[in-house]
Parts: C-alpha cells; structure tokens; sequence
C-alpha cells in the first residue's frame, strides 16, 4: 500500500537536514545504518549471499536516471533571506570595521584573566560587520586558539553545515564567543572568566547592531538572557538581550556528542528563518527581565569602573 505523501515528505525532510548538517547515515535502530540520501556519501551493507542451489530472481528492469535532483529542504521549504545589513553607506560599513578592529587590538593587548597565559591567539569574530544575525558561542578550541578564527574545528564545520542550511553563507552572518581565549583542556570557562571578557562581546553586538542573536549552549545564554539554568527548558523560543530578539539551542559541539539533538537545533534555526524574512518587527518576546550584566562592568571597553 502506498504511503501517504506527509509521511513520505516527512522523511525525505529528515534525511535532508542530516545530509545538510554532514551526517552519512542515520541509525536504524537495530545497530545497522542506511544510507542518508544518494551523493552523501553513506555507505551500504554488503547483501548476503544467496544460498548455492536457489536461482535468484531476474533483475527488475532498470529505471530510467531522474535528469532533476530531489530539491534540498531549503529549496522546498525555506523562502530565500535577505542576509546583511540594506545600505547604501559605504561608510557606515568602514566605520563598524574599523571599530571592531579597534576591539581586536585590545582583545590581542589583554591580560586581566589567566586564560591570556597559555594562548596561541586570541580569538574575535568572523563574518559580516553588517550581519542580521549574530551566533555568539562559549569559548576558542584547539582549532580556533592555532588559526585566531572562531568556529574552525569539527564544532565549527557542523555550525557552517547549519548556517548553509539556512540558506545563508558563513561571510553572512556573525560569529563570536563569550571569551576570547581558549580555556585550557576546551573546558566551560568560568564564570569570572566570561565577565572579564564581557565588555568585549557587548562591545561586539553594539558595533554589528544584528536583528537576531542565537546563543550556542549555556554559557552564552547565561551572559545574554538573566536567569537561564537550562537550554533543553528554553530553547525553541524567543528571549530577549537589550531589545534584540535571542534564540537558545544547543552548542555544535554537543550535537557532536548528541546527533539526535540536530533535529531540535534545526527547529529552532527553521524559526530564526522565519524571523529574518518576516523581519524582527514580527517577532513576539515574552517580558523578561533585563539581559545579564555582570556585576562590577559597565559599559567601558578597556577596563572596569
């Protein structure tokens, strides 16, 4: 019997955003794989032997190749986004380039906590100055503390598959971290580790001014949003940083821990999406209380008052 063609569209859905987050294959739940969707790059079981005295049946004949691809889920589902900031000033766009370089210079100068003893490089921002949305993780690896680029090892990989997935490129959208050196051994930085380094990061979406911020794991939650104790009871909905609009989802780097958890990261990326083609106007923001600002900052780049 035919199946429906929701369910069907469901699936194709599913495999769809697994090819588009890097996944090969997806479980079976038996502890075998199937492929996720023909160019993957998924492998196949090997078929077993027929037994020696039975006679295999005739081949089907063969399906003519379908000459159009099945369309990818942002084809088929998501509408085209504007990406950067609409201007004409080409000024404007210096003057925001010019005062991230400035925070760049002081980032690389700081030493007021001991993450600054045992970096590589120190780690800013990547993309657009004009980005409409801003990803703003917890903190540099391995990869990020050698190349002074944020999101550049696997982690980083898997939010690029995201972003592309969203129909956006990487030069798009914004990307930083709550610190801007690699804590030692990849751990959670400390919480007076990421109030040292945050007039830096609100420096930073000052300066991009973005529509939309997604706050990648609990870290970056807790220094944008007051009183977040849990990313799985908040994600999938709207909070609020100084009257920009934040979503909360999970942190790439837990994805790769936790595959099943792509779904869920989608759907919360399918309704930043929707945000950025209807415009932030549209968005609905629960009152919250104002956004965390650690005690004993202000405002001052280069140093506490």
């Amino acid at each position: 019997m035919k199946k429906p063609p929701n369910i069907l569209d469901s699936i194709i859905d599913y495999l769809d955003v697994e090819r588009q987050m890097g996944t090969a294959w997806v479980p079976t739940g038996k502890g075998g794989a199937v492929p996720a969707l023909p160019g993957s790059g998924g492998g196949e079981e090997e078929a077993p032997s027929p037994p020696a005295d039975s006679v295999p049946p005739p081949p089907p004949p063969r399906q003519p190749e379908r000459t159009a691809a099945v369309p990818s889920t942002v084809e088929r589902s998501l509408p085209a986004v504007t990406p950067a900031l609409v201007t004409s000033d080409a000024e404007e766009l210096k003057r925001r380039a010019r005062a991230l370089d400035e925070i760049d210079r002081a980032v690389r100068a700081c030493r007021r906590c001991v993450l600054h003893e045992q970096r590589t490089k120190t780690v800013l921002q990547d993309g657009s100055p004009a980005a409409r949305v801003a990803f703003v993780g917890e903190g540099p690896g391995a990869d990020e503390d050698a190349s002074g680029v944020p999101f550049v090892g696997r982690a980083g990989r898997l939010l690029t598959k995201i972003v592309e997935a969203m129909g956006l490129r990487r030069e798009d959208v914004y990307i930083c971290n709550t610190v801007k050196c690699r804590p030692p051994g990849n751990r959670t930085p400390a919480r007076e580790e990421m109030e040292t380094c945050w007039p830096y990061l609100e420096k930073q979406l000052e300066i991009v001014k973005p529509d939309l911020i997604v706050a990648l794991g609990l870290p970056a939650a807790q220094m944008l949003v007051k009183g977040v104790a849990s990313i799985s009871r908040n994600r999938g909905r709207w909070m609020e940083y100084r009257r920009t609009p934040v979503m909360l989802t999970y942190h790439p780097a837990y994805l790769l821990r936790n595959p099943s958890a792509k779904r869920l990261v989608w759907e919360d990326m399918k309704i930043v999406h929707e945000a950025l083609v209807k415009g932030k106007a549209e968005i609905e923001v629960p009152a919250l209380s104002p956004a965390a600002v650690p005690a004993g900052t202000t405002l001052s780049l280069f140093g506490k008052k």
